[in-house]
Parts: structure tokens; C-alpha cells; sequence
């Protein structure tokens, strides 16, 4: 469901940049996968103003806010990473206003975290954007030539000029063009450009750094897990203030990330220090779990009637559904917006600013991180067996239900125990993890069947008041039952897989 704040026009750019010398002619790229011919040239002048926090939040984070004039696209451009040669660019048309509108300003609040967004830079480009046209005549892509005139705003005013050649693809082209068309420009000396952007390049030095991965020290190795899914969640906040498809579930999971980190290396994390850190995170998941719930129940009972034979489905049960998911649906995202909205959100973020820039380290986070780590990875693992024995004590029944979901909890914290130390261990621990998450998988499924069968009841009475028939999900009832009770059988293999899987010596 669309916010009436998030502008509605959204591209995805799938494009690569490549250095060039200012004399350089442009190339001739027929013959190259489809490329065909070169439509004639179009020249265009683009004059845009870069906006940014003072010290550069956006553009560390590989976010950039323009106004441009000139072009088919004039306006407000907020571009958001998406991938490797990908960038979502969402666009808002000008205003008599010259400072950025609104709703792009709150897009990107976590990370400029309430400081102001000024004028950074000012980029001026001659462009020369010649169509790239298979044997049809169709447009495959796209080769801009740009000379570019960049200022530099701040206390001391840089200057710089250069030229750059963009591929960017057109809807139809497949990934690999772009593979095809940087061979085909390396055999002739043009390389691809080491920054991700025009503004990148023209600030390069003016951007904090990225901290070198080290590994030798423990307290190195958890400070970038942690870093990493820091990250992760700052990405995501944008997609879920964008209503973007598995924006939740992913920012979910980075906020469980970090609260596992800051529990399963307490010997390395003081966790004194951590545990309000940890509660407030578990706090950002309870606000997110309405509209990731609603998510995941409105696909399962979508698929499961879709299973149904027609004779099984009685009355309007699709319409039923899709109407009860979407009011549900909408009182979720409200929720989850006034979550990301609050103040004690926007406390928790300089909270986690804080646990990367200043640390509350232990003395043990100067040891050897091989000799250190493997404690957390073996008190994972021992939580996760005891799990498994506290189960296979219960037969069946709500108990033996909440000892899955319980053991669930315990693989998913010894999955991300495994993650986080891989840069130190590699491919060691590789195959009791992908055990362990086979476990963890099973069991989630268990989960939502679990859960499911409760909303069924729900809905079932739901229906009746409304005077429908509730057969359907009496017939839905039955069959989750009995796929759940088929998931505690797979889930009793795959832990004897957790068993017999390769792992160190030391994790035995």
C-alpha cells in the first residue's frame, strides 16, 4: 500500500561508470552482444545542486539528494543503492521551494539523524547521450558521455573537472551487457570508474573512510559483524518508509542481528553496558512484527486456498481474505511508521552510532580472535543442544509447540554466531551452519503453521459473524495441522544432520 508521503515515481538504474581522458573520441560499441548501430547524438547541459548533512552522512552511506534542471527528468533525485550497478532513483518534480521537499527529507532521517541537509556540491554537466540500438532498432541501452564541472561547497571551496562515459541499460537488456561492454572498453584502455557516483568523486576526500576489515583481534571481528548490520538497518528504514517489498522482514532481521551479536560475544561486549542496547532493539522488532506477521499470514492463506479444489472453497472466502490482510495490512504499516517515527527510535539509532564509534569493550577483545571467538560459537551450540533435549521431553500438544519455537530461537542465534566469525574460521563452520539454518527453517515454518491455525480460528468466526460459511477454513484448519505435524518429522532428521555435520574439533 502506497503512502501519500513517498512519491509515487520510482526507476531502477542499472548502469556503470568508466574514466576517461577529456580527448578521448567516443566508442564504437556495434558488434558488442546485441549492440547492433548508435542512434544519433543528443546533447543536453545539466546543472544540479548536491544536498548533504555537514559532515556527509548521505553520501558514506552511498545515498545522494540532487535538484537538477535540464534534461527529461528535471527535479528532486533521491538515488538509494540497490546492488552492484543498481540504484533506485525516486523523483519528485521541482518547486518554487529550492530546499528539499518534505517527503525525501524524511526518507532518509536515520541517517541524518535531525541535522540539516545544505548544499554540498554544485555539478554542472555537458552531455552527450547517444542510444544504443540492436538489429531491430530497439534500444538496449544507453551511452552518455559527460564532461562534468563540480564545486565543492564548504569552508575551503574544491574545484574539479573531468569526463566520465555512463552504460546504463535499457528495461529488455540482460545483465551481462554490461560484462560485455566493459571487456570490449578494457581492451581499449577504459577502465571503470572507481567511484559510484559524480558526487562520490568530486568529495572523495571529504567522505569518512571505510574502517579496514581486520580479523586478528576479537573485538575487531565483532565491531565489523556489527558495523555490517548496522547498516543494514539503516538501508532497509528507508524501504519500509517506502512500503518496499521485504523492507521488513530485513530490517527485522538486522535489528535481531545486533541484538544476537551483543549476547552471544558478552565476552567481548560488556554487557552491562549493552543490555538497554539489546531491550531497545527487541523493542524495533516488536514494532516492525505487525506488518511482517500480516505478510506472512495473508501469503500463506492466499497459497493454501489457491491449493483448495474449487468444491472445498465455500462462499467468498478470497474476497474475505483479501479484505480482512489489507485493513490488517494498513493498521500494521501505521504502526510500524509511528515505530520509526518516535523519538526513542531516533534514540536507539544514536545508541548504535555510539556501539560503533566508541565500543564498550573488554579486556578479552584484544585477544587472538580465533582463540577467543570459538567460546561463543561453543555456548551457541550448547544452548542450541539443550533446546533439542528440552524438546524431544515433550510428546505433543501447545508444549511441544512453544519447545520447537524455543529451539527455533536457539538455531537462529547459533546461525548468526556462525556469521559473524566466518571472516575468522571461513569455510570450517560452513557445514554445521547450513545444518543448523535447515533446522532453523523448518522449525519457522512449524512456527507460522502454528500461529496460522490460531488466525484461522479467528477468521472463522470473523466469517460466521458475517454470515459465511466457515467450512473453508475448518478444511485449512485441518490441513495445517497435519503439515505441521509433517515439519516435526522433517525437523527430527535435519537435527540429526546438526549432529553428524563437519565441524572443528574444537566445536565437538
Amino acid at each position: 500500500m502506497a503512502s501519500k508521503e513517498v512519491p509515487t515515481e520510482t526507476v531502477t538504474e542499472r548502469e556503470r561508470k568508466f574514466e576517461v581522458g577529456l580527448r578521448r573520441p567516443r566508442p564504437e560499441l556495434a558488434g558488442v552482444g546485441p549492440i547492433a548501430g548508435t542512434a544519433d547524438p543528443v546533447e543536453l547541459t545539466l546543472d544540479a545542486t548536491y544536498f548533504d548533512t555537514a559532515d556527509h552522512r548521505l553520501a558514506a552511506a552511498g545515498v545522494t539528494l540532487r535538484r537538477r534542471r535540464g534534461g527529461s527528468d528535471e527535479g528532486w533525485h533521491l538515488k538509494l543503492p540497490v546492488g552492484d550497478d543498481r540504484r533506485d532513483e525516486i523523483r519528485m518534480p521541482l518547486s518554487a521551494k529550492s530546499k528539499p521537499p518534505r517527503e525525501l527529507r524524511r526518507l532518509v532521517v536515520a541517517h541524518t539523524m535531525g541535522h540539516k541537509l545544505i548544499p554540498v556540491a554544485h555539478l554542472r554537466t555537458e552531455r552527450t547521450e547517444c542510444a544504443l540500438l540492436d538489429g531491430a532498432g530497439r534500444t538496449v541501452a544507453a551511452l552518455t558521455d559527460d564532461k562534468v564541472t563540480g564545486e565543492a561547497i564548504g569552508k575551503a571551496a574544491h574545484l574539479d573537472r573531468w569526463r566520465e562515459w555512463e552504460v546504463e541499460l535499457g528495461e529488455t537488456a540482460g545483465e551481462d551487457l554490461l560484462e560485455s561492454i566493459t571487456v570490449a572498453l578494457a581492451k581499449d584502455g577504459v577502465h571503470r570508474s572507481k567511484s559510484s557516483s559524480k558526487l562520490a568523486r568530486l568529495l572523495d576526500d571529504r567522505l569518512p573512510k571505510t574502517p579496514k576489515r581486520r580479523t586478528k583481534l576479537a573485538g575487531d571481528v565483532v565491531l565489523a559483524y556489527l558495523r555490517d548490520q548496522v547498516n543494514a538497518l539503516r538501508r532497509n528504514d528507508i524501504g519500509v518508509r517506502r512500503d518496499a517489498e521485504d523492507a521488513v522482514h530485513q530490517m527485522r532481521v538486522a535489528s535481531r542481528r545486533i541484538r544476537g551479536a551483543l549476547n552471544s560475544f558478552k565476552r567481548v561486549l560488556d554487557r552491562d553496558v549493552t543490555r538497554e542496547l539489546a531491550a531497545e532493539l527487541k523493542w524495533l522488532a516488536g514494532g516492525l512484527a505487525p506488518a511482517r506477521d500480516t505478510e506472512v499470514q495473508h501469503q500463506y492463506f492466499g497459497a493454501a486456498v489457491a491449493e483448495l479444489p474449487d468444491e472445498l472453497v465455500r462462499g467468498p472466502v478470497r474476497p474475505f481474505l483479501s479484505a480482512h490482510f489489507a485493513a490488517e495490512a494498513e493498521q500494521a504499516r501505521r504502526t510500524a511508521l509511528k515505530t520509526l517515527s518516535s523519538d526513542r527510535y531516533e534514540n536507539l539509532l544514536r545508541e548504535l552510532d555510539r556501539l560503533l564509534t566508541d565500543p564498550p569493550f573488554t579486556k578479552r577483545a584484544k585477544k587472538q580472535a580465533k582463540a577467543e571467538l570459538r567460546h561463543s560459537v561453543r555456548r551457541a551450540d550448547r544452548r542450541l543442544r539443550a533446546a533439542a533435549r528440552a524438546a524431544a521431553r515433550v510428546a505433543d500438544g501447545p508444549d511441544r509447540d512453544a519447545a520447537l519455537h524455543e529451539l527455533r530461537k536457539k538455531a537462529k542465534q547459533a546461525r548468526y554466531a556462525a556469521d559473524a566469525v566466518r571472516p575468522v574460521f571461513g569455510a570450517k563452520l560452513d557445514a554445521w551452519r547450513r545444518s543448523v539454518k535447515r533446522v532453523q527453517s523448518t522449525l519457522g515454518d512449524h512456527h507460522d503453521l502454528v500461529v496460522a491455525r490460531t488466525v484461522g480460528l479467528g477468521l472463522a468466526t470473523a466469517a460466521h459473524r458475517d454470515g459465511h460459511s466457515t467450512f473453508t477454513f475448518g478444511v485449512l484448519h485441518a490441513r495445517g495441522a497435519a503439515a505441521a505435524a509433517g515439519l516435526d518429522g522433517a525437523f527430527e532428521r535435519r537435527w540429526r544432520a546438526v549432529r553428524r555435520a563437519t565441524k572443528p574439533k574444537w566445536l565437538s
